[in-house]
């Protein structure tokens, strides 16, 4: 507003400087605006403009106007042209000239139009206003100078003082909307303002706004005004402040964030959370730092960070820790536990290095965070048990077949408390190369197709527990070693129809540490010791396979299947690997017997394991199927083109039998199946193992088939299905039906979104930030609705006791569109076994236009709570809020 006001006062003075030379003229509608120079007019002798003596003498007379306010070294570059529709009146008596209808001014990029505009070179002012006919005031004077625009009522600017008085002023500078009733501009850099409002709602009623009858603005600076009251629907609250402080900057800055009260907990009393202070650090970084604090003594502290370099790199930081007390010191239920979460988010810009890439991205800490919070927190973090990081730094070295990447990894398992780190893991890998190919890269002969390729990975493994964590412990039984692998394949055309691929491997293994054991007389007990050295050991194996393809074609005359395509590709293959294990062993004895002993090698407790043991002349068969189905459209004169469906995506069954074991020489039949149907929105997938082999009463294998010849050890089965409204409409399109459907590789979240309470909104996440305005329809009884089903059942069956069910669980979720304006979100489950509910969850949100209410509520369960949330959408004023929460009843132990 200020910089438009500005734009607009110098552009009224060079008019009015120009219009005091030409008031005898006749009407045009360009006005050449001559040079400044020396802050005084140079004209040219032969300007049209000035040849009557009358306007000499003009010129010869002093002019106040006659010196812009205006740098010496600016000048004007370009033309003033004003147009008015009905007319153009020069008064040289009165030194007056009125534009009247439509009237427009414009010079570079600034533009001014109005119903009138009247010129006053005699009192050293401009007037502009609007029109009053049959259909009330219209043609307000209305300023745009770029992308920023301003409405006013009237306005009034003198020259000679630099002054100026304006009525009626609407302005907009970013989502902020303010109406000022008379505006007051002192000078340059003071602009006092009666009667303001400020909103953010752009109806031509707003929704609310905040009123004060006091101003002073200093332009592009600050906005300070008095006395302030909120306004609802023109109705005035009963809230006041007695002063506030605007920024007015397009870049961010610092300042205080209003913490939200807490009276939800009986145990931790009464406290405030989310208070703080926002740093702009600068153009790149920011930083947040929150706040807990409750009466029984508990507390916690938030650090979060954003930063971006534009085509470089971009991330987020955050490290939260919270001191957790539960009861009061001195009684027996009184615990304390101090618990941390670290997040890191980084991504790097692929136009920064083309051959090398940065990314982290970091969740790690203690495994009771989520559980135990106090804060306003995303309940649905608590359904997930594990954490994981990755920091991953990779290169290619452009010229050659080589890559590298250096990772460091991290997973916890909330439920055991169980960390695996590696810190770090090394990746060389060598792209296959053709040694042997022809002039160009031609491979026509096996020769030719034979390929070779290299990987080597080393790894610094370290396994701990939540209590060792971040302590020297956990690099106490911390493991390192390198491995190397190399090999070697081509194929070769066989009888026509098949394919022959043989194949190579070999792999070397570097161990950095080893076992030595040895029998403790004293105890009657095996002692185990870890010792630091070099160890190696090497493997390789040799194998062939022989594959084909077989297709079976059947045809239908009748109807509008066409024809069913069944394809069928078996392979059989043979490997053949040496008893690498029998030239490692040791022996230890294991009890006061001497020729009690035990065999182990020094690499049982290795990262990389120990030598294969065992001959293996194992041959391997391998059955995949796949069946799809050719339909006619349903209009048969249509010039559509036969569709192709998809009946069964897989049908796979695979097995091993090893010449050289003595026994048990089947391996167990592995088998999976997956499909699509309906248009891709039902998803099946179903896979297990068939034993062919009896156990014996502890559950072992024995050398004896089954009766029934195949028992199915274990199966799993899952299935996805999505439908909407949208899908039951004539006029919806296929891209509509795919949209709303979810494979197997993306099933959807029975769990519903991602619910953050401590946003400004208060409503889910999700990567859609439109905050668009819905305009509201009857539905006509047509209300939108989505549903999110996922079924997922497991089987095992050891041999021992009847098979029995393990998981059988079906969840659901999905969206109710009650109205343009409210949605209702649910997800739930059902544990089929258990006959119980799992977790669930409803969301309530109403689309209030400039306002957003959201309500959070899980009914039921050990993490039963809810959060309430109204405020205001636009960020600018994201502080005038009321959120209320009820968290979860917290117990620490």
């Amino acid at each position: 507003m200020q910089s438009n006001l500005s734009y607009l006062l110098l552009f009224c003075c060079f008019f009015f400087i120009k219009l005091s030379f030409s008031q005898d003229l006749p009407k045009k509608n360009k006005i050449t605006i001559p040079a400044i120079k020396n802050d005084s007019l140079t004209l040219k002798k032969t300007d049209t403009l000035f040849s009557s003596k009358k306007e000499n003498k003009l010129l010869k007379k002093k002019d106040s106007t006659s010196i812009d306010s205006i740098k010496p070294k600016e000048t004007i570059e370009d033309l003033i042209t004003h147009v008015a529709k009905d007319y153009t009146i020069q008064d040289a008596k009165n030194k007056t000239v009125t534009l009247y209808n439509e009237a427009n001014i414009t010079y570079t990029d600034i533009d001014l139009k109005a119903g009138i505009v009247v010129i006053d070179y005699k009192k050293n002012t401009l007037f502009a206003k609007g029109i009053k006919d049959s259909t009330g005031y219209i043609q307000k004077p209305f300023f745009k100078q770029g992308n920023q625009e301003s409405e006013q009522d009237s306005l009034i600017y003198n020259f000679k003082s630099k002054r100026a008085i304006i009525y009626g002023l609407k302005s907009q500078q970013g989502e902020m909307l303010t109406y000022g009733e008379k505006t007051k501009r002192v000078n340059d850099s003071t602009i006092y303002v009666r009667k303001i409002r400020f909103t953010t709602s752009e109806k031509e009623n707003p929704d609310y706004y905040i009123t004060t009858n006091k101003a002073k603005i200093v332009p592009g600076k600050k906005i300070i005004v008095g006395t302030s009251n909120l306004v609802l629907a023109d109705i005035p609250t009963p809230l006041f402040i007695p002063f506030a402080y605007f920024p007015m900057t397009e870049k961010s800055v610092s300042g205080f964030l209003i913490p939200a009260f807490d009276t939800g907990s009986s145990q931790r009393g009464i406290g405030f959370q989310n208070g703080g202070y926002y740093f702009a650090v600068n153009d790149y970084v920011d930083l947040t730092l929150l706040g807990d604090a409750y009466s029984n003594g508990s507390w916690g502290v938030r650090v979060s960070s954003n930063y971006n370099k534009r085509y470089k790199f971009n991330g987020t930081f955050s490290f939260n820790f919270e001191n957790n007390i539960n009861g009061i010191r001195g009684f027996d239920d009184y615990s304390k536990a101090n618990n941390f979460n670290i997040r890191w988010s980084h991504n790097q810009d692929q136009k920064a290095s083309p051959n090398s890439r940065f990314t982290a991205s970091v969740n790690l800490g203690s495994s009771r965070f989520f559980r135990e919070s106090l804060n306003q927190f995303n309940v649905a973090q608590t359904q997930n048990n594990t954490f994981n990081s990755s920091i991953n730094y990779s290169k290619t070295f452009v010229g050659t077949p080589f890559n590298m990447a250096v990772t460091a990894s991290h997973q916890q398992n909330t439920n055991t408390q169980s960390i695996t780190m590696t810190l770090p893991s090394l990746t060389l890998n060598m792209n296959r190369i053709y040694p042997f190919a022809g002039k160009n890269g031609v491979k026509k002969n096996p020769i030719q197709k034979l390929g070779f390729n290299y990987n080597m990975q080393g790894q610094y493994l370290i396994n701990t527990t939540d209590d060792a964590f971040f302590t020297s412990k956990m690099f106490e039984t911390a493991r390192s070693g390198m491995q190397h692998r190399t090999s070697t394949n081509t194929n070769i055309k066989a009888f026509r129809y098949f394919t022959l691929s043989p194949s190579a491997n070999y792999e070397e293994t570097w161990q950095f540490d080893y076992i030595n054991k040895t029998y403790d007389q004293a105890n009657n007990r095996v002692v185990t010791d870890t010792l630091r050295g070099f160890k190696s050991y090497r493997e390789y194996n040799l194998g062939v396979s022989l594959s084909t393809n077989i297709y079976g074609d059947f045809s239908f005359k009748k109807g509008r299947l066409k024809a069913i395509r069944h394809t069928f590709r078996p392979t059989i293959s043979y490997t053949y690997r040496p008893d690498f294990r029998d030239n490692y062993l040791a022996q230890v004895q294991q009890s006061a017997n001497p020729l009690d002993v035990i065999d182990y090698t020094l690499f049982d407790n290795g990262i990389y394991g120990a030598p294969s043991g065992g001959l293996s002349n194992a041959i391997g068969i391998s059955l995949n199927n796949v069946l799809e189905a050719k339909v006619a459209p349903k209009d048969p004169e249509s010039d559509e083109k036969n569709e192709k469906i998809m009946i069964l995506n897989n049908l796979n069954f695979n097995s091993s039998y090893n010449i050289a074991a003595d026994s048990l020489r089947w391996s167990n039949v592995s088998f999976s199946a997956g499909t699509r149907l309906f248009k891709d929105k039902l998803a099946v997938n179903f896979n297990g193992s068939l034993d062919p082999y009896q156990v014996n009463e502890n559950g072992a294998r024995i050398n004896k088939f089954n009766p029934n010849i195949f028992r199915l050890s274990n199966a799993n089965l899952t299935a996805n299905y999505s439908i909407s409204s949208k899908d039951f409409e004539k006029d919806s399109t296929d891209d509509t039906n795919n949209n709303s459907g979810n494979g197997a590789n993306n099933p959807p979240d029975t769990m519903g979104a991602v619910i953050d309470p401590t946003n400004k909104f208060g409503k889910p996440n999700n990567n859609n930030n439109n905050t668009e305005t819905k305009e509201t329809k009857l539905y006509n009884s047509k209300i939108p609705w989505t549903l999110n089903l996922v079924y997922s059942a497991t089987y095992r069956n050891n041999g021992l006791i009847p098979g029995e069910i393990g998981v059988h669980t079906l969840g659901f979720s999905g969206n109710l569109e009650l109205s343009p304006k409210w949605k209702v979100g649910y997800s739930s489950g059902y544990d089929v076994k258990n006959g119980a509910f799992s977790f669930s969850r409803f969301n309530f949100t109403r689309d209030l236009d400039s306002w957003q209410f959201n309500f959070n509520w899980v009914p039921f369960g050990s993490n039963s709570s809810y959060t309430f949330f109204i405020g205001v959408k636009s960020s600018t004023l994201a502080d005038l809020k009321w959120d209320k929460n009820k968290p979860p009843d917290r117990r620490l132990f």
